[in-house]
């Protein structure tokens, strides 16, 4: 199957040789062709070009696609998600209008764990058409490549019914998605916190493992929530079963998490509000990711994570959407790279490699997404004409996702 897509006024995020992700003064370089073309040959990036150096033949072309003057992006990579929830939250959204914090909901047992208590009562089949109704919404707004949490669940059964349901949108879907084991999200009800570490440890662990259903693992190294010897616990024992850390660190206060998660090879430490300069330097020379999550500091108010100071510092930087029912009810990838440009002060070009290329290595899945390379997975959209990249982020609300393909098949 070959598709030519063509008339493209800018074809943007095109690598010449490929890169697993980039850093410092790399994020600003942002490779584009004008008035160009691009053709994709069973499900992967073939050939592509300006129209002044020559178009491939027509001849064995199966389908043509006109992009009438737009733009085409590698699909947005969304490395921090916990699409797979029940219901909504949205009666906390006036507590915090009225003055509460985060934290105040959570000890009164909002927040987490009343989204476990909606999900116990939710099935399966209702679940995966939840998640599923999210998962298109954010496909035709350009997300290509998602990461998505479990850690609603909080027992054994109900964590094992929402990988379940990841696992089956991952057979469902042309988007790639890699799944995460977060069964240490918050102290399940009635139980100590040594006593549900111990679980999550003993029991959840284990047949998540013997059922493979988890890529990563993922703990909320956090105030309040668990400490970093509760992690490393955790992280020793999911080793063992082949799972990477992507950590949550540093939302409500300097956590440990980022410390714990380099010292165990995370791929990832995610949130970093309250990240220090200290901490910047612990992840010089590492292979860990920092993903800062601006849409959760906006709809809470919050800090926003020092992703400038650490491009300065020359660590690379991904941004993702935190999409779940309580601190970040969006999963909107172009308005995450306006708030980047707006809020973490990054320029057009390192916002958006930070939504492609960064957030795929995030996921581990870079080799095989996040730009437009030769032999990478055809992941991309087509945008209603518009006058520049950097028009992208500015226009912050404005519809621009025209087309979109995966595994190059339109949607």
């Amino acid at each position: 199957m070959k598709l030519l897509v063509k008339n493209i006024r800018s074809l943007v995020g095109v690598e010449y040789m490929s890169k697993l992700r980039l850093q410092g003064r790399q994020m600003a370089e942002l490779n584009t062709i004008d008035n160009a073309w691009l053709l994709v040959e069973d499900g992967r990036f073939a050939q592509f070009g300006s129209v002044e150096d020559g178009m491939p033949l027509l001849e064995g072309i199966d389908e043509i696609v006109d992009a009438e003057g737009g733009m085409v992006f590698p699909s947005w990579c969304d490395s921090h998600t916990h699409i797979v929830f029940a219901g909504s939250r949205e009666r906390e959204f006036v507590d915090k209008i009225n003055g509460l914090s985060y934290e105040e909901i959570a000890r009164r047992g909002g927040g987490i764990l009343n989204s476990a208590d909606l999900l116990h009562q939710t099935s399966e089949e209702e679940l995966y058409s939840q998640a599923m109704r999210r998962l298109d919404e954010v496909i035709h707004k350009g997300t290509g490549c998602i990461e998505i949490k479990s850690g609603y669940g909080l027992n054994l059964e109900d964590e094992l019914k929402m990988l379940r349901v990841i696992k089956r949108m991952k057979e469902t879907s042309r988007a790639k998605i890699v799944s995460t084991f977060l069964g240490a999200h918050a102290v399940a009800r009635g139980m100590s916190q040594d006593e549900y570490v111990s679980l999550v440890v003993d029991e959840m662990i284990p047949e998540v493992g013997r059922q493979q259903l988890a890529d990563f693992v993922d703990v909320f190294c956090d105030r309040g929530f668990f400490t970093s010897k509760d992690t490393t616990r955790i992280l020793e024992a999911a080793a063992k079963w082949g799972m990477r850390p992507k950590i949550h660190a540093d939302e409500l206060a300097s956590s440990g998490g980022v410390e714990v998660g380099a010292k165990h090879g995370a791929l990832s430490v995610d949130h970093l509000e309250s990240m220090t300069e200290e901490e910047i330097e612990i992840l010089r020379g590492t292979d860990t990711m920092p993903t800062v999550l601006p849409g959760t500091s906006f709809f809470l108010n919050m800090p926003y994570g020092k992703a400038r100071k650490m491009i300065d510092a020359g660590l690379g930087v991904a941004v993702a959407s935190d999409y779940n029912p309580g601190s970040t009810p969006s999963g909107d990838m172009k308005f995450v790279v306006s708030l980047a440009c707006i809020k973490l002060r990054l320029q057009p070009n390192e916002a958006i490699n930070a939504a492609t290329l960064n957030g795929a290595y995030a996921m581990g899945v870079s080799a095989e997404y996040g730009s437009i390379a030769k032999g990478k997975v055809a992941n991309f959209f087509i945008t209603h004409p518009v006058p520049s990249v950097d028009f992208i982020p500015y226009a912050y609300t404005t519809p621009i996702v025209k087309k979109v393909v995966l595994a190059g098949e339109m949607e």
